[in-house]
């Protein structure tokens, strides 16, 4: 295998995990993903799919970006997650389609929860935040009213240990194509 093909095959997996890597790094410093990333990466992700596979590929492209956008909203709806985050799994869906996009979803998920377990046990703060965490259980057992939920999130989340959720995504994403066979 040349050099040539080995930047070529699967370059625009490439691109993604190149996007991903920049995001973490990011939302590591800044506790954020800013647009400047997440709105290129959709709208590239959509003029790929459609030059790949036309019609159908815009459609394959804008199905993958529904997925993503539908897999972190909920939590984002609650003030559980950042809206980078969110438009970061878009982009990954505009690019890599809706059943890519859904398994790094589930990878990056089990990557974050671990990432936050250590995080708290590494703070020695493990009672604190299993008491939030019961809370928020039951708010949102209790609260219907995503907005309500939201707005209690906003007061609470200055008490928070915080996860730069861009990181999971990245290793979660990455993690799986590689697993794969993308990479």
């Amino acid at each position: 295998m040349d050099l040539s093909q080995i930047i070529f095959e699967h370059w625009h997996v490439k691109v993604v995990s190149a996007v991903l890597i920049l995001a973490a790094w990011i939302d590591g410093k800044e506790l954020r993903v800013p647009n400047w990333i997440t709105f290129p990466m959709v709208l590239s992700g959509l003029v790929y799919s459609t030059c790949v596979g036309g019609l159908s590929g815009l459609s394959a492209g804008l199905l993958g970006m529904c997925v993503g956008l539908l897999t972190l909203m909920p939590l984002y709806a609650v003030g559980g997650m950042g809206a980078g985050d969110v438009k970061l799994m878009a982009g990954i869906g505009a690019w890599m389609g809706w059943k890519v996009t859904f398994a790094a979803f589930c990878v990056s998920t089990i990557v974050g929860a671990i990432m936050a377990v250590i995080m708290v046990l590494w703070r020695k703060s493990l009672q604190h935040h299993y008491a939030n965490f019961l809370l928020i259980l039951s708010e949102w057992m209790v609260i219907r009213n995503p907005y309500e939920l939201s707005r209690i999130a906003a007061e609470r989340k200055p008490t928070m240990l915080l996860l730069p959720y861009g990181i999971p995504i990245c290793i979660g994403t990455i993690g799986y194509f590689m697993y794969s066979g993308m990479m």
